[in-house]
């Protein structure tokens, strides 16, 4: 039992983490603008359609870091923050969910 709770341990130290560099990280490109200006939807939009990718709409969702692909409606869902924003950041993030799309 005792080995359990190590591995929950473990687990969860790994797990938070991985989330506060992801964080961290997200804070840092956030100041990082883009050359070409386009915002997080934008470049979603332009990365769909330069691979022929019609059917897939980019729309906004509430929350902080809470951009997913659903392939079952086929929406690549930004954060507010992604959607918004022109910098690295939210580039990185839309470039990220359009390629499960």
């Amino acid at each position: 039992m005792t080995g359990l709770y190590i591995i929950i341990g473990i687990s969860m130290l790994i797990s938070w983490f991985v989330s506060s560099r992801l964080k961290s990280k997200f804070a840092y490109y956030s100041n990082v603008h883009l050359q070409n200006g386009l915002s997080g939807k934008e470049v979603a939009e332009k990365m769909l359609n330069d691979n022929g990718i019609t059917d897939v709409q980019v729309i906004s969702v509430p929350g902080q870091l809470t951009d997913h692909y659903n392939p079952a409606n086929k929406t690549v869902n930004l954060s507010e923050g992604v959607y918004m924003q022109r910098n690295a950041a939210a580039a990185a993030v839309a470039a990220h969910e359009c390629w499960h799309a």
